[in-house]
């Protein structure tokens, strides 16, 4: 899914260098106040997202959903049997990840809490990142808080975390020597070959997208971008990701949760 081939990966890194010297690197007026990636979507995007029956990514919801009523293992537990109904028990949690664990000293994300859950509380094995499983598990929890602003805590221990975050964004990396913030912050709602670039918030993933043909989380599309601009990615679940994760979804917060989104 990260690799699409040296060719593309040579036109996306040209379409990002000749836009940003053609934009000169100035901040656009619209990229103060947080916006969804469905602004900045097509009309036949946005109505894919809207439609639960055309929406790819509910169909995640549906593995989400059955996976949370089975037992994690032959006479064991399952989701539901402590935390009730996910449409009754879930909602706003998924709106308030990535947030500090006090035993672990550091943010997680709704990945590793969930896989926390199931090696702690259900004595079963973790699930490897970006399997269909823990894709679907989170992408039931974020949908409970569909329409739900994010809301992550920044204060006290986490405030390390998040600035760790932001240095993240900010500093260049690649073969491109390019920033997070030089294309998500000075260039917001310009067009670079036939996409338009959105401020990257997260309130809608993990995320069905289309040039993917398959939904993913928020740290498949950090390596996405990571690999786009010529930089080594990092693995998914990586504290550094982790942080990014943390200092994005504050940058977007009060957002409303969209997930499962659909993107281009």
């Amino acid at each position: 899914m990260i690799v699409a081939g040296n060719r593309w990966r040579a036109r996306c890194l040209l379409a990002l260098a000749c836009g940003l010297a053609a934009l000169g690197g100035a901040r656009a007026d619209d990229a103060a106040a947080p916006r969804s990636g469905y602004q900045f979507s097509s009309p036949m995007v946005r109505e894919m997202q809207d439609d639960a029956f055309a929406n790819p990514g509910m169909l995640w919801v549906a593995k989400g959903r059955a996976l949370w009523d089975t037992p994690a293992r032959a006479g064991g537990k399952s989701c539901a049997a402590c935390h009730g109904g996910a449409e009754t028990g879930l909602a706003g949690v998924g709106a308030r990840y990535p947030r500090m664990s006090p035993r672990l000293g550091k943010p997680i994300n709704l990945e590793q809490r969930i896989n926390l859950c199931r090696t702690e509380h259900m004595q079963a094995p973790a699930y490897a990142y970006e399997s269909d499983e823990l894709l679907a598990l989170t992408t039931l929890v974020r949908h409970q808080s569909r329409g739900q602003p994010v809301s992550v805590e920044v204060d006290g221990a986490a405030a390390p975390f998040l600035a760790s975050g932001k240095a993240f964004f900010e500093a260049r990396r690649g073969a491109m020597n390019l920033a997070c913030s030089q294309c998500h912050d000075r260039i917001v709602g310009k067009s670079l070959r036939d996409d338009v670039v959105s401020q990257g918030q997260s309130n809608g993933f993990p995320a069905y997208r289309l040039r993917w043909q398959t939904l993913g989380s928020m740290h498949l599309r950090f390596q996405a971008c990571n690999f786009a601009v010529g930089a080594e990615p990092l693995p998914l679940g990586d504290d550094d990701y982790v942080n990014l994760e943390l200092y994005v979804a504050w940058r977007g917060r009060g957002l409303p949760i969209e997930t499962p989104a659909v993107r281009r």
